[in-house]
């Protein structure tokens, strides 16, 4: 089956780019990525600290079914345009992996379909590289295919 969330990164780049259409409102995409208890359902995460403005950061924590934590990620927000764009750091605590710089946009299509579309910064092609190694892309589009399930149940 096809991975809706598509992943486009160009050799010899330390970037990507990562699109997604939703079957939901404009609206109602923003609320998944900026209301903790959405947040915490799709990315399957406690949601410890979520301020959404500029200057604002996020902290979100996640456990093994034993309550040991095994990740935790963490951020500032840099700029907050609700229903546009979140401009963000991202790292991932105790990982080999150093903290990133992500521009989220979102567009509205039609009044009933939007889209996402994250543009991430890496310090190096390297770290880019180590990351697109991982399952990251399979990850990514089931995080968003659950995005996609929780929120669809808020339409009116």
């Amino acid at each position: 089956m096809e991975r809706k969330t598509k992943i486009h990164a160009e050799e010899g780049q330390q970037q990507i780019t990562i699109t997604r259409e939703f079957d939901l409102p404009l609206e109602l995409l923003f609320k998944g990525y900026t209301l903790p208890e959405l947040v915490s359902q799709w990315m399957g995460t406690n949601v410890l600290k979520l301020d959404n403005h500029k200057h604002g950061s996020y902290r979100f924590e996640t456990s093994n079914p034993q309550g040991i934590v095994v990740l935790q990620m963490s951020g500032e927000i840099h700029e907050f345009l609700p229903n546009q764009k979140i401009t963000r750091t991202f790292e991932m605590e105790n990982t080999p992996f150093e903290p990133q710089l992500e521009f989220l946009e979102f567009e509205s299509l039609d009044g009933h379909t939007s889209k996402l579309t994250m543009h991430i910064i890496y310090r190096s092609i390297a770290l880019r590289d180590q990351q697109l190694q991982l399952p990251f892309a399979q990850g990514i589009n089931m995080a968003h295919d659950r995005l996609q399930e929780i929120v669809q149940s808020l339409k009116p």
